[in-house]
């Protein structure tokens, strides 16, 4: 007969690895798939997990409408940077992803767009070569096509392993949303945690509409670094996003259940 102490063993063997989930945040154990439903965010503090790149697309489009563009750009080792190849190659492999950032187009609510994600677990969402290209070439195919654009940003910015080929691209998102701009074809920016550094410092902040997630750091650099070069203290939260919508920086923070809405809601307004 089997003793109380092997039952309990037993009961605990049968509990699913996967049936709860800790948030990061506030360390709550949530049920997995009501943390799921809730799109991996937390019902208790409201922090919004990282999605990655199909996550994000597959939230902000119509089902099976996304069609990937440029999926066969990989970045080159210009500098022979230590250990590039290798960081670079493992990323490849925990994302199954050339590179940190997908494009392509597909619709939502029925009308065409051109849409793009950064990849965070990719090296941080840093853009480098084959991130400002990619990004470029969206934004010329949505001017082309007038496809309104939409750029969702979860990175750290520029990819210090391509040196000045990474930074050159700043400028080249940004000449190439000017043109959209110009010809008055619609773009959303959508901030979510992080957005810093180069990214913001060009296309990222360039949107006719900046959206950021709750809760999601918004800056171009760190507290810490801000602090020791200007001898100032800063205020707690001074880069989350609801301190940059107080202070002007954002037009709308969305959450994230309501983001597909909202945009097309924004895009009906532009557009229609």
């Amino acid at each position: 007969m089997a003793t109380s102490d092997t039952m309990a063993a037993t009961r605990l063997e049968q509990i699913p690895d996967d049936l709860m989930t800790k948030c990061d945040s506030c360390g709550v154990l949530l049920v997995t798939k009501d943390w799921l439903r809730d799109l991996k965010v937390c019902s208790r503090c409201n922090h919004h997990t990282h999605l990655t790149t199909n996550e994000r697309i597959e939230l902000l489009t119509d089902p099976d409408s996304f069609e990937e563009w440029d999926a066969h750009l990989t970045a080159r080792d210009p500098l022979e940077f230590p250990s590039y190849q290798a960081k670079r190659t493992a990323a490849q492999i925990k994302t199954k992803l050339k590179d940190s950032c997908v494009t392509g187009a597909a619709t939502l609510e029925g009308r065409p767009v051109a849409i793009g994600a950064s990849e965070f677990l990719f090296m941080g969402g840093s853009m480098g070569s084959v991130y400002g290209e990619k990004i470029t070439r969206l934004l010329e195919r949505a001017l082309v096509e007038r496809r309104p654009a939409i750029i969702v940003t979860s990175t750290g910015g520029a990819r210090m392993q391509e040196g000045l080929l990474s930074l050159m691209q700043m400028a080249k998102t940004s000449a190439a949303v000017a043109r959209l701009q110009n010809a008055r074809v619609p773009y959303l920016s959508i901030l979510t945690d992080p957005s810093t550094a180069g990214v913001l410092a060009s296309f990222a902040s360039l949107g006719d509409a900046l959206i950021a997630e709750p809760g999601a750091l918004i800056g171009f650099t760190g507290k810490r670094v801000i602090e020791q070069n200007l001898k100032i203290k800063l205020p707690a939260g001074f880069q989350a996003a609801e301190f940059q919508m107080e202070h002007g920086q954002l037009d709308l923070i969305v959450p994230r259940a309501k983001l597909k809405e909202t945009i097309a809601q924004m895009l009906g307004l532009l557009l229609d």
